[in-house]
């Protein structure tokens, strides 16, 4: 029940919240994987899933999302907020991870990940990096060596500040995964970061036009759906990713193959970041991932 860090045969524990936010962050439970749930901003501060590539099963997936009983339901981020727009609730922990195991087990498995802890508001529309996004754990299987075909993923939205607000909440507009497997006798991590940032290299009237609907939005009570952009995928150092999220994880850092696999080109991370920005790396492709040595 719930995330094992022992699930690789080493040592790889979820991220953990600072203590000053220890107070508003509940931990869930769910079968082969756990929530760490924001109860100030009604989503998830950090999820963690084991994920046995060798014993994945195929269930009907079902799209019956509900609250999560053990918690107040003004603590999570329900229906009303995809309702008669054009958000996805976009599951923190994929659906297929923790379906793994005898059949009655994948079941139950497959139904917690529509609990609305485990999701996010995301823009509708899809696109190749939302592809790729999504089939980040099949890509590591494929291209890394995995000891035993086991992996164990860690998803979470950037809740900065600044997100714009919509509905009594605030949406975010980065995501960020971290995917932990056993190289060897070794741990191996890789960082990524998924952005819906509206597009920042407009003109400067297109930025100007942004800004005012932005404006007007606020102003008649952030009824309407923010701006969000296209879907960009960048790999990044697990650094960038614990400096974005503000969690704490120092072994996760520690062996992060991007690190090892030498410079970045710089240039490459969206405008305003403010972490390590020449290190981000947009990749498009599963062949443009960095997973070794």
């Amino acid at each position: 029940m719930g995330f094992d860090a022992r699930f690789l045969g080493l040592h790889a524990a979820m991220p953990t919240v600072p203590e000053s936010d220890a107070a508003a962050s509940v931990g869930l439970d769910y079968l082969h994987f756990t929530v760490v749930l924001d109860t100030r901003r009604r989503l998830a501060r950090i999820t963690g899933v084991n994920v046995d590539g060798a014993a994945l099963v195929d269930v009907e997936r079902g799209d019956d999302w509900r609250f999560d009983a053990r918690v107040p339901e003004h603590w999570q981020t329900g229906p009303d907020v995809y309702a008669r727009n054009d958000l996805d609730r976009g599951h923190l922990v994929r659906r297929r991870d923790p379906v793994w195991g005898p059949p009655e087990v994948a079941r139950r498995a497959n139904a917690d990940t529509f609990r609305y802890p485990n999701a996010a508001p995301q823009q509708a529309e899809f696109n190749q990096s939302l592809e790729l996004w999504n089939g980040l754990e099949d890509h590591v299987l494929e291209y890394a060596r995995v000891h035993a075909q086991r992996l164990s993923v860690f998803t979470a939205p950037v809740l900065a500040v600044g997100d714009p607000p919509y509905r009594g909440i605030r949406v975010p507009l980065r995501f960020v995964k971290v995917v932990a497997w056993r190289s060897g006798d070794e741990l191996a991590t890789a960082g990524f970061v998924l952005d819906q940032s509206p597009v920042l290299d407009l003109s400067e009237a297109a930025r100007a036009e942004q800004a005012e609907r932005e404006r007007r939005r606020l102003a008649d009570g952030a009824v309407a759906v923010p701006d969000l952009g296209p879907f960009r995928t960048f790999q990044v150092p697990v650094a960038s990713v614990a400096a974005l999220t503000g969690l704490v994880m120092p072994v996760l850092v520690e062996a992060d193959r991007m690190a090892r696999a030498g410079a970045i080109p710089p240039g490459e991370a969206p405008v305003g970041t403010g972490v390590d920005a020449d290190a981000w790396r947009e990749v498009s492709r599963p062949e443009e991932l960095m997973l070794g040595p």
